[in-house]
Order: C-alpha cells, then structure tokens, then sequence
C-alpha cells in the first residue's frame, strides 16, 4: 500500500486514513466518517429543544469521546457542559477546555477519587454521583487533600436497575452527608432512567419515564423539605429528553447519540409513529468500509469487521442502499448480499453501526465530510479511557 498523500502529493505516512482536502473516494478504510452538515443540523436541533423547554443540555461525551465534537455542541448548540462515564474520561475533556464536567458515575477507588479531586485544578468544575454514604467521607478526604472542590449529585435508580438508591429517605440522607462534608458541595441529583431509551414504542417508554418523575419529584420535594436545593437534576437520553424537558422537575439533559445516530437508536419510534432517523434526527457517523473481494458472484466481502464496530446492538446497515445487505463479519471482514452483483472492487460503502458508542472507542479518528471532501480530522481524544 502506498503511502497517503495529501493533496498537493506530500506523503504523510500511514497514522491518519485522510487529509483535508481528500475526496471521500480517497479515504483508507476502515474508518469513521462525520457527515458534518448532519451533525450540526443534529446539534443545533437539541440545543433549540433544549432551550424552548427551558432546560440545559449536559452533552454525553462516553458516546463521542472527542473534545472537538463537545466543543462543537458547546459552540452550536449550546450545551452547558459533558457528562462522562469514568475519571479518565474526564481528565481529558478537562484538558481539552471543557470547563463543567460531570462524571455520571461513582468514584470509589482510592486512586480515582485522588485523580477526580485534581481535576478543578485542570480549570473544570467537578462532579460525581455517590449512591453510598460510605463514600462521601472518602470524596471529601480527596477534595482536602488537594484543596479542591468535588461537586457530588446523588443517584436514583429510577428503573435502570443498576446504581442509585430507590427512596427519597435514602436521597436525604446522603445529601445531608455531602452537605456536611469539608472539600464537598450537594449538586443535586442524578436520575437517567437508561433501561427504557431503547424501548420502540412512545407511549412504552413514556409510561416508564412517568414513575421516574414521580421518584425525582418526590426526592426534591423532600430535600427542599430539609433545605436543600437542586443546582442540578440530570437525566434524559436520545430517547426520552421530551418527557424529561417538559417534566417540570429535571433541568438538564444527558442525551449523547442523538448527534451520530445508530441502528439501535434509530429503529426507536417517535410519537406520531415514525423512526427516529427518519425525521427527528439525520444520521451522521458512519463507518466506511471498502469492498476487498467479490470472488463469489452473490457476495461482497468489506474490510469493516469486528475490530472496526461493536455488534452488540446488531449488525450495521448499508446507508442509502437496499440492493445490498451486510449480513455477517469475522475479525477483519464484513459479508455483504450482493444478489445482482452490482459492488466493484475497492467500492465505498457507508454503514450505520448498530451501536455508536463501543464503535467510536476503538478508533483513533473522525474524518469530517462535506459534499464528498474531507473538510476535518479530529482525534477519538478519551480513546480507551476506560478507569
């Protein structure tokens, strides 16, 4: 294979799949692309939602991992801050500029919290949920020992089954902990209710949505009982921000895939019936994959397997196309239905992961379109930021 090159013909090496000026036709595969008309028509639509409901929007960036794309989301659509799922994830958007960032998740090893209680000294306000009054002590002996301020929001589980405690007693409990502990401050609460986003139907995941609200509602009725108030009450995601925006009681949103839109997300039904990326949202990620082998007259073999996506949420699909279907992959080959044959060799396919998230984290770039050239490069920047 030759060496990339740009486009006045300097050669570049083999650590980038393009560069700026390149005709998409020109990408090496496989890799991901940013259709960048859609993903700003994508950002700026939430940040318009998000202000006519009067809420802000926490942009989720354990589904980008880029502080580019947050910087974007910031700069088009208005967002407050990002959330993130680990203390690595956060040290980077942290050093990349972002200035609130919210690890929506608990910090309980040591090691973590001290890394987490650094993190305002990177210039960001820092944030963490605590679902164990166990941990507070431990959060506050971090913030001290650093001089430093960890912001702590408490979590409900309010349907998800996984962290977060289930009574507005408990709620209280740990919030006036917090309240009381040196290096602390009560944030307020963290409810993203993660089980029902991929439910298909509106009124199905409306009706699980609707018990998360009477929980938070109730939870912040009983800590304004004991004075404590709410900064925040965070929660919403691609597939329930309406029911959380118009609530009443949340005033930020946590949605992440909106901007890329996948498969799994995609097949989601809005109210009127519709598939959500089919009107609410444009796809925007895509994986773009080349046809390496067409020895068999009914098939094209892909070089997008395995180790370009994640399958955890089902194969991709073909973007644009309905003649050809991509039913199968191995490690490092994608199996394509080809019935009439019609793919050609070295021919470029876009294809809409089932699930964008675990996709993304095993890239090390973004390659941005527009109108079939290479406008961008930006980096995955929290790749592998796992801890």
């Amino acid at each position: 294979m030759n060496h990339i090159k740009s486009p006045d013909g300097f050669e570049v090496g083999y650590d980038v799949p393009a560069l700026p000026g390149m005709d998409e036709a020109d990408i090496q595969t496989p890799c991901l692309v940013l259709d960048l008309d859609a993903l700003e028509n994508n950002i700026r639509k939430m940040g318009r939602f998000a202000k006519e409901m009067g809420v802000r929007h926490r942009v989720h960036g354990k589904m980008h991992k880029s502080v580019d794309v947050a910087k974007l989301q910031e700069e088009l659509g208005g967002a407050c801050g990002v959330c993130c799922q680990k203390v690595s994830e956060a040290e980077v958007f942290a050093r990349g500029g972002i200035k609130d960032v919210l690890v929506s998740n608990q910090v309980r090893d040591p090691a973590k919290i001290d890394r987490l209680a650094r993190i305002p000294k990177l210039g960001a306000r820092a944030i963490c949920c605590v679902d164990d009054i166990a941990n507070v002590a431990d959060l506050s002996a971090g913030a001290q020992k650093h001089g430093t301020q960890i912001e702590c929001l408490v979590e409900i589980d309010c349907g998800a089954g996984r962290c977060g405690v289930t009574t507005t007693e408990a709620v209280i409990e740990i919030a006036k902990a917090i309240d009381a502990s040196p290096g602390l401050r009560f944030a307020g609460l963290q409810a993203y209710q993660g089980a029902m986003q991929h439910l298909d139907h509106y009124e199905d995941r409306k009706a699980k949505i609707d018990i998360a609200i009477a929980m938070v509602t109730d939870a912040v009725e009983g800590l304004s009982a004991e004075g404590l108030d709410c900064d925040i009450v965070g929660g919403g995601g691609t597939g329930s921000y309406y029911f959380e925006g118009n609530s009443g009681v949340y005033n930020e949103l946590q949605c992440g895939s909106y901007a890329f839109m996948d498969a799994d997300y995609g097949r989601i039904l809005d109210k009127n019936g519709a598939r959500i990326d089919q009107g609410e949202w444009e796809n925007a990620l895509f994986i773009l994959t080349s046809v390496m082998s067409h020895a068999k007259a009914d098939k094209a073999i892909v070089d997008a397997g395995l180790k370009a996506q994640s399958v955890d949420s089902g194969l991709p699909f073909i973007y644009g196309r309905d003649d050809v279907e991509y039913v199968k992959c191995s490690d490092e080959h994608g199996v394509v239905a080809d019935p009439a044959g019609v793919l050609k060799i070295n021919e470029k396919l876009r294809l809409v992961p089932g699930h964008c998230d675990p996709t993304c984290n095993v890239h090390d770039w973004y390659v941005g379109v527009r109108n079939g050239k290479v406008e961008t490069l930006w980096p995955v920047s929290a790749r592998g930021k796992a801890y």
